[in-house]
C-alpha cells in the first residue's frame, strides 16, 4: 500500500500526512489556477518581500530546467505555492521526490509524488518516528502557578515564540497538569512545550515542531495534528 510505503521510507505518520494533504488542497481537488511564474514575478515586485518572492522566481526556473516538470505545468496559488502540497519552488528543490519513478517530481498530478513529498518534508523538518505531535490538557489554578516561571521561548518564528521551553514530561505532571480528560500526563521523558490557544492548553512535543515547519501557525499545526488524530 502507497501509504504504508511511504511511513516506512521516512518514519512519519500517514495519518499526519494525509491530516497535511487535506488541508493544503482538500486531497488535491484544489491546487491554484494561477501560473507559478506570472505570480512570482508579479510578487518580486511589491517591495515588501521582493527579495524573497525573486529568489523564489529563479528557483522555479531551476526547477523546469533540471527537467523536474514542465513550465505549463506549474500552476499554483497568488503566491506561488505549487500543487497539492502547495510547495514553493525551494520547498519543491529541496523536498519534492519522485516516489513512483516516472521520472517527474510532479506533485501537480501524482499522488505518490505529493505524500512522498510531504513526508520528505517533514522528515527534513525533525519529525521523529513513533512519536506523536501532542496532547490537549487541563491546567488547575494551582498547576498554573507552579508552571508559572517556564518562560516562553526566544528564537523562531512568531508561532514559535508563544510557547514555552520544554521540559520533560514529569515537570508537567508533577506540576499538576493533566489530559484533558483528567487522568494525570503518562510516564514519559518526552520533553514538551505549552502552547495555549483560544482557552484550550496543548502540551506539544518536537513532531509538533515538524508541523510549525511546514506552516509555522499554531491554528494550523494543531489542526493537523488533531485531523490526524482522527485519522488513526
Amino acid at each position: 500500500m502507497l501509504l504504508d510505503r511511504i511511513q516506512s521510507t521516512y518514519g512519519v505518520s500517514s495519518s499526519t500526512v494525509l491530516a497535511i494533504w487535506g488541508l493544503e488542497s482538500h486531497y488535491g481537488e484544489f491546487t491554484g489556477a494561477y501560473p507559478v511564474f506570472q505570480a512570482l514575478a508579479t510578487l518580486a515586485f511589491e517591495p515588501r518581500r521582493a527579495e524573497f518572492f525573486r529568489g523564489e522566481l529563479f528557483k522555479a526556473l531551476a526547477i523546469v530546467s533540471r527537467g523536474y516538470i514542465d513550465a505549463k505545468t506549474m500552476t499554483g496559488s497568488w503566491a506561488g505555492a505549487m500543487g497539492q502540497p502547495q510547495f514553493m519552488p525551494s520547498s519543491y528543490l529541496d523536498h519534492a521526490v519522485d516516489f513512483d519513478e516516472d521520472g517527474l517530481r510532479d506533485i501537480w498530478h501524482s499522488e505518490a509524488d505529493t505524500l512522498a513529498s510531504i513526508a520528505s518534508y517533514l522528515k527534513a523538518s525533525g519529525w521523529e518516528a513513533g512519536q506523536t505531535w501532542g496532547r490537549e490538557v487541563t491546567i488547575s489554578e494551582a498547576a498554573r502557578a507552579r508552571i508559572a516561571d517556564i518562560p516562553l521561548r526566544d528564537a523562531g518564528c512568531s508561532a514559535k515564540r508563544q510557547m514555552t521551553e520544554r521540559r520533560p514530561l514529569p515537570v508537567w505532571r508533577d506540576s499538576g497538569v493533566r489530559l484533558k480528560s483528567g487522568a494525570p500526563l503518562p510516564e514519559s521523558d518526552m520533553p514538551a512545550s505549552l502552547v495555549e490557544v483560544g482557552g484550550h492548553s496543548f502540551l506539544t512535543y518536537p513532531n509538533y515542531d515538524a508541523i510549525l515547519a511546514y506552516n509555522c501557525a499554531h491554528l494550523y499545526a494543531l489542526s493537523v495534528g488533531m485531523l490526524a488524530d482522527r485519522l488513526q
